[in-house]
């Protein structure tokens, strides 16, 4: 019995009108409650997805999905079984999640994560805070959450014994972070080792290459807004940009994201960092900063090169009249 997706993500914060600004004019989220002291937003067919709210009561928190209250209680035992406390959500709660059903706990480094089932669908089209095409969502879930932790060794026995993620891949170098994934999307949830515990980024997906490049230049008019340029990863081949939040963790705002097949997928380790280009951490220490440029310049003088992860119906093939290039395909193919 494992999770099936990533399926909502709770903020607390008191910059309640800074994040209104912020979800639905950059990330073209719609906003679709509003009160003085939670906001909700919305991003695909489910009522809501991203809860920001004043009070303290509501901490930072990852809803992660299930399909039936009967997965609901087996999850429950296990978390039980491993000796970590678990909580039912009153009906109060539920109703404040737009969910049938939930439990929380935490993990073993004190993130707050719930599990629940019974998601509330919306009855009418989304209306984005800006024109965009959509985000890609539906049984990959909402995206991902990477965290920062002290150790991954002392927290990845129960992502995976407990919770049943399995390993997509891991860096070893210039930092140590392991992938792991639920569904299809290459991973849910990324685990970076460090001397801190807190959230790194949330990573939403949008349906157009152009939405992402029109918020780059959004988040570029806004100064301090760009924490990372625009670059594309190695290993789930996202293109993306992270853009800083009200909250001071960032938004990974990105296109063409990797599909895989978790019942054949072979763990390996990533070799040249996490960005094929760009990507640039300005706020990065400066000999970090060194290391990791250094880095994707390894990656440009081998030529490390990756396919485009495109959606059906949302391309068009061009027309190449260059020998090379058709060379390089056959080879890559080959």
């Amino acid at each position: 019995m494992a999770l099936g997706s990533f399926g909502y993500f709770g903020v607390h914060s008191d910059k309640l009108s800074d994040w209104e600004a912020y979800g639905k004019n950059l990330l073209g989220l719609e906003l679709v409650e509003k009160t003085s002291g939670t906001l909700k937003f919305r991003m695909d067919d489910r009522k809501q997805r991203i809860i920001v709210s004043s009070d303290p009561d509501i901490l930072d928190t990852f809803g992660w999905e299930v399909e039936s209250p009967g997965e609901l209680d087996a999850i429950a035992a296990r978390v039980e079984a491993a000796k970590i406390p678990v909580s039912r959500i009153s009906a109060v709660e539920a109703d404040l999640r737009a969910v049938t059903s939930a439990i929380r706990f935490s993990d073993p480094a004190g993130n707050r994560l719930e599990v629940f089932c019974g998601p509330e669908i919306a009855s009418a089209p989304m209306r984005p805070g800006r024109p965009i095409s959509g985000f890609r969502t539906g049984p990959l879930g909402m995206g991902h959450a990477v965290l920062h932790v002290h150790s991954v060794d002392d927290v990845q026995w129960f992502y995976m014994d407990v919770l049943g993620f399995r390993i997509s891949d891991y860096i070893n170098h210039p930092f140590r972070a392991y992938f792991f994934h639920l569904n299809g999307r290459h991973h849910s949830l990324a685990l970076i080792e460090g001397g801190k515990r807190k959230i790194h980024h949330i990573m939403m997906e949008l349906n157009n290459v152009d939405d992402v490049g029109q918020g780059y230049d959004l988040a570029l008019s806004e100064p301090g807004r760009i924490a990372t340029t625009l670059g594309r990863h190695t290993n789930d081949f996202m293109m993306s940009f992270y853009a800083t939040t009200p909250s001071d963790f960032f938004i990974e705002y990105g296109w063409g994201g990797r599909v895989i097949d978790p019942a054949t997928w072979q763990p390996n380790e990533v070799g040249y960092g996490p960005s094929l280009w760009g990507h640039d951490r300005t706020w990065l220490p400066a000999e970090q900063l060194v290391e990791a440029r250094a880095i994707r310049a390894r990656a440009a003088r081998d030529g490390l090169r990756q396919p485009v992860q495109v959606a059906e119906g949302n391309y068009h093939t061009g027309v190449s009249g260059c020998a090379w290039w058709e060379t390089v395909k056959g080879s890559t193919s080959a």
